[in-house]
């Protein structure tokens, strides 16, 4: 494994999604999700997908210059058009209008259709809790779940993030209704490597390790009908609200098809001061979290962490270490600099 600099990476990034077409300011804010996830050690979700990302941009399935739309239908609520723009691009443009109507109203939702593949959830959510509001994102995903007792994916893994603002640190959850992201199976198929029991099964519906089967099959729902009820929430909120594809009717930028994904996401801010001063929100959390901590431990537990706080470590470690690059995706990478005339990344 190969380690490079925040920054270094970060400029390789945004020159080649300048190289396939992207904006320069709307290749930053592409570059800057990407980096960030996997400074957090989420590495499927991170520059591991930059790759698939500039493909799909060249071959015409996702628009590199998105006219993002934004229809607002009530003071707190809005509908928006990605225009088959980047996931990261249409994610951030459509927190930041949450945001902007919770400042205005108290509470801020959005709609969004149109969309593509947005990386990890978490980052959205931090905007809000980084305004002192409460932050939580939906989305769908190409079909990986059966439904409870099926054996034929359905459903995305369809993630469900939340932020709220922190004395020191924001507590953050993101996690998938599936037992695990799709991501980790991608990345494991890449990599020819097996994936644990429990994790998937395969198109005839068998357990399996396999991960390209898995991949061929679904992903196993998390805590069983919970999971597939998560699920299904998801779906409701970020597709069917949204006006979006649902169901197996949402795309894969992995597969040979030209036809957009139309990915739907959810977006949610609340502004903590409506409801409490931010001093007093802000010290209840303290002191909830610090009881957390401080909780007596399970034999062989040496801490107990909070929600996002192995996310920071990880942040913190790689910013001073650099962010792992594995010689697959290098290579990956740097072919696509060549022929888009970009400094390989060496």
């Amino acid at each position: 494994m190969l380690h490079f600099q925040q920054q270094i990476v970060f400029e390789f990034c945004r020159k080649l999604l300048q190289g396939a077409g992207v904006p320069e300011d709307e290749a930053a804010i592409v570059t800057d999700v990407l980096v960030d996830t996997s400074l957090e050690g989420i590495d499927t979700h991170g520059v591991s997908r930059l790759p698939v990302y500039l493909t799909r941009i060249q071959n015409g399935r996702i628009n590199a210059k998105a006219n993002i739309k934004v229809d607002r239908t009530a003071p707190s609520l809005a509908n928006i058009d990605g225009d088959n723009g980047l996931g990261q691009l249409v994610g951030v443009r459509s927190m930041q209008v949450a945001v902007k109507l919770a400042g205005e109203a108290g509470v801020g939702a959005v709609a969004v259709k149109h969309s593509n593949h947005f990386g990890a959830s978490s980052y959205y959510c931090k905007m809000a809790s980084s305004c002192g509001m409460v932050g939580m994102a939906f989305t769908n995903t190409p079909s990986g779940i059966p439904p409870w007792g099926g054996k034929e994916a359905y459903f995305g893994t369809n993630p469900i993030s939340f932020a709220f603002p922190g004395k020191e640190q924001p507590v953050v959850i993101d996690m998938s209704s599936s037992t695990v992201a799709r991501g980790n199976i991608i990345l494991a198929a890449k990599e020819g490597k097996p994936i644990p029991e429990g994790w998937a099964i395969d198109s005839e519906g068998r357990p399996t390790t396999d991960a390209r089967a898995a991949l061929a099959g679904a992903v196993l729902p998390m805590a069983g009908p919970k999971g597939y009820a998560m699920a299904l929430a998801v779906e409701i909120m970020s597709g069917i609200l949204s006006g979006s594809a649902y169901g197996p009717r949402v795309g894969w930028i992995y597969d040979e098809s030209t036809l957009p994904v139309n990915i739907g996401h959810f977006f949610l801010s609340i502004d903590i001061s409506r409801l409490m001063p931010q001093s007093e929100f802000l010290s209840r959390m303290d002191h909830m979290t610090g009881e957390i901590k401080n909780s007596p431990r399970a034999d062989g537990v040496k801490e107990i962490f909070i929600p996002g706080e192995r996310r920071t470590n990880s942040a913190r470690k790689r910013a001073g270490e650099g962010i792992p690059i594995s010689p697959q995706l290098l290579d990956e990478l740097n072919k696509l600099a060549r022929e888009m005339g970009v400094d390989p990344l060496e």
